[in-house]
């Protein structure tokens, strides 16, 4: 059996934020099924932009994550998430520095999203 990312690790969310000097990163920790889990680190904005196949789940650790979509934004904060359905034009904004874990299909390339500004 092949081993997934992050199966049978200890998977230390505090250590990476420390050690992040990034003001966007996008760490994937591990694999589930055929989704993986991602680490958020955000402070800024990425463009508008959609994911034609997958759902998109936020779930904010640390921060305010503000989710903008068509016609409304909503303002996640900690211990809060949201699933964004697949075709839907959204972007996610920081105004400091918000942790947020998300969980996608693993097709999804999160460096092909679009800069962050």
């Amino acid at each position: 059996m092949m081993r997934k990312l992050g199966q049978w690790e200890i998977i230390d969310v505090p250590k990476l934020v420390r050690n992040n000097k990034k003001k966007w990163a996008n760490v994937n920790l591990t694999e589930v099924n055929e989704s993986t889990v991602r680490l958020g680190i955000f402070e800024g904005e990425v463009q508008w932009h959609r994911h034609n196949l997958d759902d998109e789940l936020f779930f904010v650790l640390d921060g305010r994550l503000l989710l903008d979509l068509e016609g409304k934004t909503l303002e996640l904060k900690p211990h809060q998430g949201y699933t964004v359905p697949r075709m839907t034009l959204h972007r996610t904004r920081a105004d400091e520095k918000a942790v947020v874990l998300m969980v996608e299909g693993n097709t999804v390339n999160p460096r092909a999203c679009p800069k962050v500004t």
